[in-house]
Order: structure tokens, then C-alpha cells, then sequence
């Protein structure tokens, strides 16, 4: 770990060196395009108004698609792997569902400024092909978003028609049999109209026998300006996959720890399931649209929808590491082989109707005063139906006799929960002499439950940020979060008690952003977010609420562009979790760093090569519950990139763990464990037009 921040904070001082580069040498450089470039200085999230990076009191990452794909991601969890604060797979690759950690707690995951998942394993996971960018907001933002996650949330931005015509298409084959082709057309039908149309078909296996990882993705979207102050964008989705569950839920004994009765271990990727029966088959149905129309130029009305239908058939089988997770063998025999093992088949359905509608208001109260007020109000309306079958029964599982395995067929009607939110929020953005800036905001919400469960919150955020010279620009921000829990305290016995409260959380933060030039923004920042009633899943069984738990963190990111089109990404993220009143957490890694670096270089006949390789450091987790803590090791990974240029043709080479580090994402103190992916090797061939 010391070596690598040691490299880290290298790179570091390299970034800010290398800032004094001229402006002649920066025009020498190849120009990239504004959604290429890997330093982004503007984004929406965090303001929900088009607003610089260095006016906002809160530290955000912009990744684009360029460079997310250039370091092989296939996954949207894959696409955050390189922002600081942030656990890409925390408990390993999941074909089933994306998973990050934003300041060591869960984050929600938003599409184009509105939440779209609402359950677990109730829809499928999103396609990072679809996006032109992910945006991470750190912290709260219950304000601006309603039901927010405490760390932080995770913005997917659709892409979306422009008026030049252009397209590509590429073809890939990889590790595990991977076959795809992908495809990105945007067409300029008028000087006001245009059509882009993405897609995407694969055909894959995974390091899991009988998993596979099949996909076919198509989104097609319709831009028309019918005036030069008016826009409208309609956007489409049809997305259907057949994958199963790459997470095994291996017990402990017998993968991290030493089955010495058995004296032999699990092959990590073990297989527990049934071939073909076993799948996380699903489809998803989407479709939107956003209207922006500015009045003049001092006022602009916005207003967006989007519904979703989703369908889910998810079998699987896991074994009962739980019931006693020091030794799960020894419930079901002396043979430290026989276990129980579960078989769940459920079926479930989602449908999704979120709509967003503001006005900004832009105005002067001074000669060097400047506003921007918004005003919003959003609704959400989620029902997710399911309906379950299963049972159990004792297997090898060192031999399991696979066909043997009885199945089950989920029958009968569907239990539906449903949620509607309803909030309204004002922010206003003030700005003084173009130095400083001070964002203020509250928010209403009410929340409704089909089963009569009704919350209410009142948030509020303030903080301010300003220039002081050199690009320097310190800032403050308190935020809050408020986050509704359905359902009620699970007591272990087959019984239940009250309502979840609401998780909510608070976060005071203070930092300095550093933007000598547009190739260049350095975020260094502090926070201490206070949390409370996260729900606990107990190691005897059932559920509670924690008390107050307290999180402190440092971080620091820095991108920077350096002549002969050198970039540079750089990142650490520390984070402690405290409790005094609570037995059964599960705590992320305190440290997580990365490096990423590419360098283009020019080859004849005006092909270019570029070559990129990074770095990723996860620190030691700790899991704890009331019989005993278990210590999952720090890891580091590397990936790298080998790409050629020729004309319109695109050859590309991406690595993600190279070096087939063999690790634990994550073991837990309730008794299982989840691996991480092993070497995964994609070649592509582009074409673009």
C-alpha cells in the first residue's frame, strides 16, 4: 500500500508540473472532440443546471465513453473503477447487478437525472454502450433527487441525436468465447431534426461454467428543434439478456479458509446450480422524452418522463452457508462435504413511471450579482410483483450430482409492493463578481407504500466555493439525504416488528478544486458524514436498524492532459467507518487508489498507436458480526490497453487483470464469500463513418 500512494502522489506532483506547458504546445496536440476529452469541466448532476465543475461546492466525476471503454469496461460498474472514493464490485463481477460503494455505502444508480432501479433482482443490468458518459456525484443529494443514497449516486447520461451525421461499427471477440458486435449511427435528416440509433448483440460464456452472458440491445432516439428555443428528445429502449449468476455465495470454509476436514478446497468459480435451469433471464422495455424550452434568456422550462416495463425469471442455487458459518459442513454430517443446498425460482415484473419538470430563472440582484433559481417539482410512481417457489436438499458439494438436482416452477398469483414520491425543491445558485459562487437548496418529499407506510423529510444543502487566484478555488458544503426502507424489522423467528424508519444521513465537506487550464482540474476534499437506521442483516437471523454511524474520509483525483497527447488519471479515496453501538457491519476498504495513463504516438501513413495500461488498489475489508470478524486482503489489478488508427478503421486490445490476479472481493462474517474475475482478454474492430 505505501508504494503504491508513494506512485500515486508521483503522478500527482507530475500533474501539477506539468501544467506549465504552453498554449503553443496544447494547439500542437491532436485535437480531440469535447465528449473524447478525459478532463471534463462541466456537468448537470450536480445542480441539475449546466454549470462549470470548479462553481460547484461538491466534488463530481465525469467519465466518458471513450475513456471507459478504453480501459475495457463491460459492466457499468466496470465504467467507475477509476474515480476516487468509489468500489467498483464490491463483491466481485456480478452479471446479475451493478454494484459500487461511493465513500464506503451503497449508491443508487440514476438514468439521465431519474432513478430506474427500485428492487432487487426485479430488472436487468444497463449496457455501458448505451451512455455517453457516467456522472458521480460524492455525497448526499436528497435535495435535488428525493430518495438519494447517503455516499453518493451514480448519473447514467443516455446518448442522444446532435445534427452531423456519423456512426461506427465494431466487432469483438474475447475471453470466454465472446462474440458481439456494436453499433452507434447518429443521422442529421434536416438542419433540426436527427435520429441515432444504438445497438448492441452478444453471444458470450463467463469464467463460471453454464453462465452465460447473452445480450441484445437496441435505442434508438429522435431529436427535433421546431424552434431555435425549443428541443425535444424522445428515447427509446429494448434490452433483453440471458445470463445466470456469476456469484456463487461459496462458503467460507472451503474457499478463504481451509476445510481440513475434507482436505481439499473449492475451485473458486465452482458451479451450484442447475444447467439450464439455473438462469437471470430478463427483458426491459423503456421509453422517454424531454422537452427544454427557453422562454427567453433569462428563463428556461424543462421537463422529462420516462416509464419502464420490465420483466425478470431468476433460478438459482446456493448452499446454506449460514446457519453456522464457522463450520457449515458439520449441520449435515462429519464428511465435511455434505450440505444443504437452496433452490429459489422466482419471477418478477417492474413498471416505472418517473417524470422531472423545473424552471430556471436567471437574474441579477446587483451589478456583479448573478442567479440562477430553480424550481422543481418530480413524481415517481414503482410496483414491482413477484412470485417464488423453491426448497433444499443435501448434495456432495465437492460432487454434485448435477442432473439430480430437483427444479422448481414459480406458480400462483404475484405479491405486488408499490411506492409513489412526490417532491418539490428550489436551489439558487448565486454567483459574486465571477469569483465566488453559493449554492442554496431545500427539498419537500412524501412517500407512500402500498402497505399504508407513509414518510416524510424536509432537506436542505448549502456551500460555497471561490476562485482566490492560479485557479485555486477552496469550497464548503453541508448536504443531507433521506432515504425511505420498505418493509418492516425482521425478528429472526418468523415474526415482524414496526416499520423501517427512513434512512437518512448528513455530510459536512470541505476542499479545493485546482484548474490551471482546461487540460487540468485537481479535486482534494474532506468529509464526515453521520448516517442513521441502515438496515442490518443479523448473523442469528432477522433484521435491525443501526444507531448512528459515523464515516470521515480524504480524497483526491487529478486528470490532466500532457503535451503529445500524454493523459493522466490519478486517484485516492480514504474512508473509516465507526460505530460504537453496532455488531454485524460490513466495512469497505478504508484505502482505494488507481492510476490510468495513455499516450498516443504517430505512425506512418497517418496511423496512430496508443497505449494505455492502469492500476487499481483496494484495500483490506473487514466483516464483523457478533461470533467472529473475518479480514478479506487488499488486492491491486492491472489492466491495459493496445490500440491502432488507420483512416476510419479502429484496432483495439483491451486486458482487464492482466496479471490473472487470483483474489477475494469480499468475504462476509454471515459465512460466504465472492471471487474475482479472473483475466478477461477483448479484441475490436471499428469502422467509423
Amino acid at each position: 500500500m505505501k508504494k503504491f500512494i508513494a506512485l500515486s502522489g508521483a503522478a500527482l506532483i507530475a500533474l501539477c508540473h506539468g501544467t506549465a506547458w504552453s498554449a503553443e504546445a496544447a494547439a500542437a496536440d491532436a485535437p480531440r472532440t469535447d465528449e473524447d476529452s478525459i478532463v471534463v469541466t462541466a456537468a448537470t448532476t450536480g445542480s441539475k443546471t449546466d454549470t462549470a465543475l470548479v462553481e460547484l461546492p461538491q466534488p463530481i466525476k465525469v467519465i466518458t465513453s471513450e475513456q471507459y471503454l478504453s480501459q475495457g469496461a463491460i459492466s457499468i460498474s466496470d465504467t467507475v473503477k477509476y474515480a476516487a472514493g468509489v468500489l467498483a464490485n464490491p463483491y466481485g463481477r456480478d452479471t446479475r447487478v451493478d454494484g459500487f460503494n461511493v465513500r464506503g455505502l451503497d449508491a443508487l444508480q440514476f438514468r439521465d437525472g431519474m432513478r430506474d432501479i427500485f428492487s432487487y433482482y426485479a430488472s436487468i443490468t444497463s449496457d455501458p454502450y448505451n451512455f455517453s458518459r457516467v456522472e458521480i456525484l460524492r455525497g448526499p443529494a436528497s435535495v435535488l433527487f428525493g430518495q438519494g443514497s447517503i455516499g453518493g449516486l451514480v448519473n447514467l447520461v443516455s446518448k442522444t441525436p446532435d445534427f452531423t451525421t456519423r456512426g461506427e461499427l465494431n466487432l469483438v471477440y474475447g475471453s470466454y468465447d465472446r462474440k458481439e458486435a456494436m453499433g452507434d449511427v447518429n443521422v442529421a435528416l434536416a438542419d433540426n431534426l436527427a435520429v441515432r440509433f444504438v445497438g448492441r448483440v452478444r453471444n458470450a460464456d463467463t469464467y463460471v461454467d453454464h453462465v452465460p452472458d447473452d445480450r441484445v440491445m437496441f435505442a434508438p432516439s429522435i431529436r427535433w428543434q421546431p424552434t431555435p428555443d425549443t428541443d425535444i428528445v424522445l428515447t427509446g429502449l429494448y434490452q433483453e439478456d440471458d445470463t445466470g449468476s456469476t456469484s456463487q455465495f461459496l462458503p467460507i470454509v472451503g474457499t478463504f479458509m481451509p476445510n481440513n476436514v475434507a482436505g481439499e478446497q473449492l475451485d473458486r468459480y465452482t458451479f451450484v446450480g442447475k444447467a439450464g435451469w439455473d438462469r437471470y433471464d430478463g427483458r426491459s422495455l423503456q421509453g422517454g422524452g424531454s422537452i427544454t424550452h427557453r422562454f427567453s434568456d433569462n428563463v428556461k422550462l424543462s421537463l422529462k418522463a420516462r416509464y419502464i416495463d420490465s420483466d425478470l425469471e431468476y433460478n438459482t442455487h446456493y448452499a446454506d452457508s449460514y446457519t453456522n458459518p464457522q463450520d457449515p459442513f458439520s449441520v449435515y454430517g462429519t464428511d465435511g462435504r455434505t450440505i444443504a443446498l437452496t433452490a429459489d425460482a422466482s419471477d418478477a415484473r417492474m413498471n416505472v413511471f418517473s417524470t422531472d419538470n423545473n424552471v430556471q430563472f436567471n437574474f441579477n440582484t446587483g451589478a456583479n450579482i448573478e442567479h440562477k433559481l430553480l424550481v422543481g417539482i418530480d413524481y415517481s410512481w414503482n410496483k414491482v410483483s413477484k412470485r417464488y417457489a423453491g426448497g433444499y436438499e443435501l448434495v456432495d458439494l465437492y460432487d454434485i450430482d448435477y442432473d439430480a438436482l430437483a427444479t422448481y416452477d414459480p406458480t400462483g398469483p404475484f405479491t405486488s409492493d408499490s411506492q409513489k414520491q412526490l417532491g418539490v425543491y428550489v436551489q439558487d445558485q448565486i454567483r459574486f463578481y465571477d469569483r465566488v459562487s453559493v449554492v442554496l437548496g431545500a427539498r419537500r418529499d412524501r412517500v407512500t407504500g402500498s402497505s399504508g407506510q407513509k414518510d416524510n423529510a424536509t432537506t436542505f444543502r448549502a456551500g460555497i466555493i471561490g476562485e482566490i487566484g492560479a485557479g485555486i478555488s477552496p469550497f464548503f458544503s453541508y448536504t443531507e439525504s433521506f432515504l425511505p426502507v420498505a418493509g418492516r424489522i425482521d425478528n429472526g423467528d418468523g415474526s415482524y416488528g414496526d416499520a423501517y424508519k427512513p434512512q437518512t444521513g448528513t455530510q459536512y465537506e470541505a476542499g479545493v478544486k485546482w484548474q490551471p487550464a482546461p487540460s487540468t482540474l485537481v479535486t482534494a476534499t474532506v468529509f464526515k458524514i453521520k448516517e442513521r437506521n441502515r438496515v442490518l442483516y443479523l448473523a442469528a437471523g432477522g433484521t435491525e436498524q443501526s444507531g448512528v454511524l459515523n464515516t470521515k474520509g480524504f480524497e483526491i483525483e487529478a486528470s490532466h492532459t500532457l503535451p503529445g497527447n500524454f493523459e493522466l488519471l490519478a486517484n485516492y479515496g480514504y474512508s473509516k467507518l465507526k460505530s460504537e453501538t453496532n455488531t454485524s457491519l460490513d466495512y469497505m476498504p478504508r484505502h482505494t487508489a488507481s492510476l490510468w495513463s495513455t499516450k498516443t504516438f504517430g505512425l506512418a501513413d497517418e496511423a496512430q498507436l496508443r497505449l494505455g495500461g492502469g492500476v487499481v488498489y483496494s484495500g483490506k475489508s473487514v466483516s464483523t458480526s457478533a461470533i467472529w470478524s473475518i479480514v478479506t486482503p487488499s488486492r491491486t489489478t492491472v489492466d491495459a490497453l493496445a490500440e491502432i488508427t488507420w483512416q476510419d478503421w479502429r484496432f483495439a486490445l483491451n486486458a482487464t487483470n492482466l496479471l490473472n490476479k487470483k483474489y477475494y472481493a469480499s468475504c462476509l462474517a454471515r459465512g460466504d464469500c465472492f471471487m474475482g474475475a479472473p483475466r478477461n482478454v477483448m479484441g475490436t474492430v471499428g469502422f467509423r463513418f
